[in-house]
């Protein structure tokens, strides 16, 4: 796993999608898919907020 990251437990959707969402001490966000974890994307916490509460939403349902 890529250090300083703490990964939470992998999150799968329909199909074989798996994600994973981690933090760091810094206040750092990352997402990705599980078992490539050391390509990551970052962005800020408040960024990674906003993306989960917008795909809950639905405004993300155009892209499945």
């Amino acid at each position: 796993m890529t250090a300083g990251i703490t990964w939470e437990e992998p999150f799968c959707g329909e199909g074989n999608n798996c994600f994973r969402i981690g933090t760091d001490a810094q206040g750092n966000a990352y997402i990705a898919v599980a078992g490539q974890e050391e390509h990551h994307l970052t962005d800020s916490r408040d960024a990674l907020r906003t993306l989960i509460r917008d795909i809950k939403a639905g405004k993300a349902d155009h892209l499945l």
